[in-house]
């Protein structure tokens, strides 16, 4: 028996159940996976007594409201999770559940032993000494990103479901597709979802609470090449391949993922493929400066221009489009969502962790489209890979802090 009775069951039912986001898809939600667990969350939410439970029809976010059992005026909170997962594999997820770990032990993901949670690349098991930990058999993702979130806030329907006696206001719940390819929250109704704030739970480790992000872009890059034999290439060849790689080098050597951190912007270069005819290139560009944000992608511009000057006619084609700002902007205006948060973490004896994403959440669309919706902590360590686990006390925390948010919002209210 847990404190939260089945939210290890059902976390790890969830986690079992395949829901990767597909970026070439045209459809919403881009996967039927999704569509299916999202049919399935429908179901289970009308079990628990939350009320207008509905997949909106054009952004597929499931919808529903835990309604509010008092009778003074209070705020409506919004809680978001997504329910699609990253690009690693993700098929035949078999989570392990590691009672009372003792917290300077490797953990031996398969029987052979090619794949270990090891404390030196993974320092951060030792805080988890006595806990229940969750992991994978190292051949799949775990899924905790975002499916702990989407576990907690079931699991807090069901305690108030079960507690009627609890007194809280109005909660809207939201379950999204497409977090991970970024187009998630692209559609996402302010107005049907009638929020009065909101949070993501879809941080990692205990603590966290997230209102600064990234501002982010994605530039993509076609080459277009001349290929002619070698015998004869001087002079005629175009190698879209040489020029892929001429590009990238009169990039900023310094501003990469790998070499920078705190409040340092990179562009990433996460595709490259082709022939000497013709070559595609992928970058995502981050900064946590708008202006500075705004700079990387004219000097990208710059060096395509400055390029395509060295031959006959254009060859490079660049497409910049910007997915989502520092919701920094929003949340500096509405600073008491942060406090409350905080609040709450401070009254149950959690540390806040406070520092800027290197990273983003659907809450960082949401915030600009007029609902701030800062980031919580759902619990998961080493995300979107097969070392990824999570801890069933931290998780139980998560709801902790979502049951308190609910009940300092009642107290503001009276």
């Amino acid at each position: 028996m847990t404190k939260y009775d089945g939210l290890l069951e059902r976390f790890i039912r969830y986690a079992e159940i395949e829901t990767r986001s597909d970026e070439n898809s045209n459809t919403i939600p881009s996967t039927q996976t999704q569509v299916k667990f999202a049919q399935q969350l429908t179901q289970e939410l009308t079990e628990l007594g939350v009320q207008d439970v509905h997949i909106h029809p054009k952004n597929g976010y499931v919808i529903g409201t835990i309604a509010s059992n008092v009778t003074d005026e209070v705020q409506t909170i919004g809680l978001i999770a997504h329910i699609d997962t990253a690009d690693f594999n993700a098929h035949n997820v078999r989570p392990q559940v590691i009672e009372n770990y003792d917290g300077h032990t490797d953990l031996l993901l398969d029987k052979e032993g090619q794949y270990v949670l090891s404390l030196k690349d993974f320092p951060a098991l030792k805080q988890y000494a006595g806990h229940t930990l969750i992991t994978t058999d190292g051949t799949t993702l775990l899924g905790a990103d975002d499916k702990a979130g989407v576990a907690e806030i079931m699991a807090l329907a069901q305690y108030f479901y079960e507690h009627p006696d609890v007194k809280h206001g109005a909660i809207k719940i939201g379950f999204g597709p497409d977090e991970e390819v970024g187009t998630g929250a692209d559609l996402f109704d302010v107005q049907d979802f009638d929020a009065d704030f909101a949070y993501t739970v879809d941080g990692g480790p205990l603590g966290e609470l997230e209102y600064e992000t990234f501002n982010a872009a994605q530039a993509k890059i076609e080459i277009q090449g001349k290929d002619v034999h070698t015998a004869t290439a001087k002079g005629v060849m175009v190698n879209a391949l040489q020029v892929a790689m001429n590009l990238h080098d009169m990039l900023p050597k310094h501003d990469r993922p790998e070499l920078t951190a705190g409040r340092e912007g990179f562009y990433h270069l996460d595709h490259l493929a082709g022939t000497v005819d013709h070559a595609t290139m992928n970058y995502i560009i981050r900064d946590h400066d708008r202006q500075l944000f705004e700079h990387r992608k004219q000097q990208l511009q710059a060096i395509v221009a400055q390029l395509n000057q060295q031959f006959d006619e254009p060859r490079i084609s660049l497409h910049l489009a910007d997915q989502y700002y520092n919701m920094r902007e929003v949340m500096e205006k509405h600073m008491a969502v942060v406090q409350v948060a905080k609040q709450a973490m401070v009254d149950l004896d959690i540390a806040p962790v406070i520092y800027p994403v290197r990273g983003g959440t659907d809450g960082s669309k949401i915030s600009f489209m007029g609902l701030p919706t800062p980031n919580l902590f759902a619990g998961g360590e080493n995300m979107h890979s097969r070392y990824e686990f999570i801890s069933l006390q931290v998780m139980e925390q998560a709801v902790d802090v979502l049951r308190k948010i609910a009940e300092l919002t009642v107290e503001q209210g009276q």
